[in-house]
Parts: structure tokens; C-alpha cells; sequence
């Protein structure tokens, strides 16, 4: 099972899009942050029992800081 959805971000004035994929395996759900823009990819998991928001907050925590290391060249 698969679930797409995208939401925006403000990040230093710049809206940004990004796609979530949330897949469960077993007790684990993995969530893939995708930046639009860039393609920019990274993988947040957790036990299911944390609860999606909480896994999707945290792939576009992951995603953000990825990002910006990208644009200091880091």
C-alpha cells in the first residue's frame, strides 16, 4: 500500500512542494520527502505507533536540512 500527497513549506521566503510517500512495513512505516524542485530525496522511519504526522515531520526536518547543507556547499 502507497499514499501520495504533496504539501508546501515556507523556507526562508521560498515556497517549496513536496511529495510524501508513506509505506508500512510490518510495524515500521517508511515516509520518502521529495523536494519538486530539486528531486531531492531522503527517508524518514518509524513504528507505526508514533503516527504519521510525526514521520512526515520528521522527513521534512530531514529534507530541510539536507537542503541547506546542499546551498552552503557542505
Amino acid at each position: 500500500m502507497s499514499i501520495i500527497f504533496f504539501s508546501t513549506m515556507s523556507q526562508n521566503s521560498h515556497h517549496r512542494q513536496i511529495y510524501f510517500e508513506a509505506r508500512p512495513y510490518g510495524k515500521y512505516l517508511r515516509v520518502h520527502a521529495i523536494d519538486a524542485e530539486t528531486g531531492v530525496e531522503v527517508i524518514a522511519t518509524g513504528l507505526i505507533s508514533m503516527g504519521e504526522p510525526m514521520i512526515r515531520q520528521n522527513a521534512k526536518q530531514k529534507l530541510e536540512y539536507k537542503l541547506r547543507k546542499m546551498r552552503e556547499g557542505k
